[in-house]
């Protein structure tokens, strides 16, 4: 595939090249699991090749990691914890660039190797789902202080929610795959919810919600949590880290993790928001992120929940009348049984609110 030995002495790098392995379950960067021989032992290290097509200014977005995981492992060191462990780390090229590119082969870059930690595809038990609060809590903290201006949006407009709506009116206009006949239901239901988009964006816009460093990808696979304890160790997958909401990041967790279902389940029967994982999440995430959180934000976690979820179906919608362009699909069907999905959850969760509020003012 690579000659991996000619890649990894463009980083520094000590030791004999051992081997060179995929590795993980992601689908977006390719990632290789690199192992080097340093004489008395082997050391392990994270190899990515980064997918450029999607992150077109690799520069910018590499530019964006190093920012934050330097800032983060000053604040984990100053607290008397273990950079290497607490914080992906990132090993430099001999260039002291933060990436690597290889002639016909493409960008790379190589983070520390985490030791004795696992990350969950799914949420096997609470415990999990409760320790990844903790972590995205901890995570937020950190960086609660951070100059979020100063990231680079490496997916424009991602949470906005304003412009989500209007390629979704567009999307139905234009009918691309002649398919806006057979959703008319799911259409009516994103456009009753129409004032839904502007609560977040006005609020950032406005100034009275801080903008913050968000994650936005906050599911619980990209948390390693001790493979022992099962207490998290760090926080994963930085590409999409930007200036957003905590309700962004809040909100995604939960759409992610309080269901049981698999994505694109067309069963809806099978599709319900459990509020105990919804409290245990809650429970840990403000434990974490403590005091940096304002008011205006804990006021806005249980809408956070409703609005990413919202926000997910709109998507399916709009790529499932555009013709399957951008999701991958398995199925002719399956944006659209992604799409009900979400908006069941959605549902479910507008018919809790006031409970999920109650829990957020509890902790």
């Amino acid at each position: 595939m690579y000659d991996f030995s000619s890649i990894v002495k463009k980083f520094q790098i000590d030791g004999q090249f051992v081997s060179c392995v995929r590795y993980g379950e992601g689908h977006i960067n390719q990632t290789f699991l690199l192992t080097m021989d340093e004489g008395e032992k082997r050391k392990d290290y994270i190899l990515q090749r980064i997918n450029d097509k999607l992150f077109t200014d690799v520069e910018r977005l590499m530019n964006n990691i190093k920012l934050v995981t330097e800032y983060n492992r000053k604040q984990i060191a100053s607290r008397g914890g273990n950079p290497d462990r607490e914080s992906l780390s990132l090993v430099y090229a001999t260039d002291q660039k933060p990436y690597a590119f290889v002639e016909g082969a493409g960008y790379f870059r190589v983070y520390k190797f985490i030791t004795d930690a696992i990350a969950y595809q799914n949420v096997e038990k609470p415990e999990h789902f409760y320790q990844s609060a903790i972590a995205f809590g901890n995570f937020a903290s950190l960086l609660s202080n951070f100059d979020a201006s100063t990231l680079y949006e490496s997916i424009p407009d991602f949470h906005n929610t304003e412009k989500r709506y209007q390629n979704f009116l567009r999307a139905v206009e234009e009918d691309r795959a002649g398919r806006k006949s057979l959703v008319q239901k799911e259409i009516e239901f994103v456009k009753a919810r129409k004032d839904y988009c502007s609560r977040i964006v006005g609020l950032l816009e406005s100034g009275n919600m801080p903008k913050r460093v968000t994650h936005n990808d906050t599911k619980l696979n990209n948390v390693m949590l001790d493979s022992v304890t099962g207490e998290p160790v760090a926080v994963i997958d930085l590409d999409t880290i930007m200036e957003g909401s905590l309700c962004y990041d809040f909100g995604d967790s939960i759409r992610f993790g309080c269901n049981h279902a698999d994505e694109g389940e067309p069963d809806l029967s099978k599709v319900n928001f459990d509020i105990d994982l919804f409290r245990q999440y809650t429970k840990g995430y403000l434990k974490a992120v403590g005091d940096s959180i304002t008011k205006v934000e804990k006021d806005n976690l249980a809408f956070g929940a409703i609005l990413m979820t919202y926000e997910c179906g709109m998507r399916f919608l709009t790529d499932y009348l555009e013709g399957d362009t951008y999701f991958r699909i398995k199925h002719q069907k399956h944006n659209i049984d992604r799409t009900r999905m979400q908006f069941k959850l959605v549902t479910d969760m507008e018919k809790v609110l006031p409970e999920m509020e109650k829990i957020v003012n509890e902790y």
